[in-house]
């Protein structure tokens, strides 16, 4: 009789085992697949390689470069911050579509925000994964250590990190709804910010009537943070409080919007229709 009431006994409203046995799941896959991890790894320095020697080739070329080359490499990597944590939560839900898992992985207690938070776990890994190897290679081959922004550059990371979640939530949303037909916006959508980020030149380049909307990302204010503290040393307190407020709003709507999509998805038994 008792065992009979604990099978039927609701669940707990959030579990950590929960979160801990999805975030287990995914490393496995990982571990179980070294070309996984590879490709991690293989984008970030692949680019820092390639942005490395255009700076080197620069330097001889450009006043104005020789005295950027650091924040160039720098800009790079925070970059890759931002498209390896879109990437890691849109790529983690997308591969339990691809294989069929989702339907199943909804029979269990899981609940979708505790899927939500595991996304945003395997994002936040994938990402150090991807980035730490160019990290370390930009100071031997191109005598730049990103690591010398000190205590800011957690401040960068973490507003990157948490846009880069937005993005993968608002994506994995539409692939949720409309199914796999979406699925190239996890690799398309980060791209339309990236030209109002200012990842490589200053907000004041844009067309005036482009600035507002370049303000409207946090990714903007990071990237202009980083210019003033490369440049001018100091730490702009103004900008880092703007990213942030932006990434709470938009993490925020992001997470309301995936949630209200797996309920249609519910309702409309999708969940159950989605595959490769």
């Amino acid at each position: 009789m008792s065992r009979e009431k604990d099978i039927h006994a609701p669940a707990a409203l959030f579990s950590w085992r929960r979160l801990g046995a999805m975030i287990l799941r995914h490393l496995y896959i990982l571990r179980g697949s070294w070309p996984r991890v590879l490709e991690l790894a293989y984008w970030p320095t692949m680019q820092m390689i390639l942005w490395g020697f255009i700076t080197k080739f620069f330097l001889g070329h450009s006043s104005w470069v020789a005295e950027s080359a650091g924040v160039l490499i720098s800009a790079v990597l925070l970059w890759d911050v931002l498209f390896r944590s879109n990437l890691g939560l849109s790529l983690s839900f997308i591969e339990e579509i691809w294989s069929r898992n989702l339907g199943s992985l909804f029979v269990s207690p899981l609940r979708p925000y505790e899927l939500v938070a595991s996304l945003t776990a395997m994002s936040a890994i994938r990402t150090l994964i991807s980035v730490a190897p160019a990290a370390f290679l930009a100071m031997p081959l191109y005598d730049v250590w990103v690591f010398q922004l000190g205590p800011p550059l957690a401040a960068f990371f973490v507003n990157l990190l948490v846009m880069g979640w937005s993005v993968g939530l608002l994506v994995s949303a539409l692939v949720l709804r409309f199914g796999m037909g979406a699925e190239s916006l996890c690799w398309l959508g980060i791209f339309l910010v990236a030209p109002f980020s200012g990842i490589y030149y200053p907000i004041e380049t844009l067309p005036t009537w482009l600035q507002p909307v370049a303000l409207a990302l946090p990714s903007s204010h990071v990237f202009e943070g980083m210019r003033a503290v490369l440049f001018e040393d100091t730490f702009r307190m103004d900008l880092f409080l703007n990213a942030a407020g932006l990434n709470v709003l938009y993490l925020a709507a992001t997470t309301g919007f995936f949630l209200h999509m797996f309920r249609i998805a519910r309702v409309k038994g999708l969940l159950l229709q989605q595959g490769e």
